[in-house]
C-alpha cells in the first residue's frame, strides 16, 4: 500500500463521510490543529515520570483521535464515537485533583512556564489547544458543532495547565508592577 493517493494534489481533501473540502477550511484546520495537539502530547508524554499523569495524557491522547473525527464528519452526530459528559467529567476531576495538590495561592499567580522540560512541554500544548478551541470556534460560527465537543476541549486546555503547572519544578513568578 503507498501512502499517497495523489488525491490531494489540488488543495482538496476528504473528510470522514468523503466529502470533498478545501484543505484550508475552517473544518480541516479545526481538526488539523487537533491532530497537532495530540502529537504534541505524544512528545510532552515522553518526559513525564509520574505514571498516574502520563496514563491521563495516553487517555486524552484517544479520546483526541475521536475528537478529530467527530470535527472532520459535517453530520457529527452520525460519528460513532462522539465526545461525551462523561468525557468531560473525567478531566473535570483530574483537574480538581490536581488542582488540590497545590497551594491555593500559587494556583492563580502568572508564572514563566517550563522549569522541567515536562512542565514545558505541556504548557505548549496548552497552547496548541488553546487555538484549537480558537479554531473550533470560528467552525461553530459557520458548522453544527457539538457543544461537549467544545467543552471538552475547553476543559482539556485546563486540564493541560493544570498538569503543567503540577509538574513545575520551581515556580517562577510574574510579578507586576504597582500603580
Amino acid at each position: 500500500m503507498k501512502i499517497y493517493t495523489k488525491s490531494g494534489d489540488k488543495g482538496k481533501t476528504s473528510l470522514f463521510d468523503n466529502t470533498r473540502v478545501a484543505k484550508d477550511s475552517l473544518r480541516v484546520e479545526s481538526y488539523g490543529t487537533i491532530d497537532e495537539l495530540n502529537s504534541s502530547l505524544g512528545f510532552a508524554k515522553n518526559f513525564v515520570e509520574e505514571k498516574e499523569v502520563y496514563n491521563i495524557i495516553r487517555s486524552v491522547q484517544r479520546k483526541l483521535f475521536n475528537l478529530a473525527g467527530e470535527l472532520a464528519t459535517p453530520d457529527w452526530e452520525s460519528f460513532p464515537e462522539k465526545i461525551s459528559q462523561e468525557d468531560i467529567k473525567f478531566l473535570e476531576e483530574k483537574i480538581d485533583h490536581y488542582l488540590d495538590q497545590m497551594n491555593k495561592k500559587e494556583r492563580s499567580m502568572f508564572i514563566i512556564p517550563g522549569s522541567s522540560k515536562a512542565s514545558g512541554a505541556l504548557h505548549q500544548s496548552r497552547t496548541i489547544c488553546r487555538r484549537a478551541e480558537r479554531r473550533i470556534t470560528a467552525l461553530a460560527k459557520e458548522a453544527d458543532i457539538s457543544s461537549d465537543l467544545q467543552k471538552y476541549i475547553n476543559r482539556l486546555s485546563d486540564l493541560l495547565y493544570t498538569l503543567a503547572r503540577y509538574l513545575e519544578k520551581e515556580l517562577d513568578y510574574v510579578e507586576f508592577k504597582k500603580q
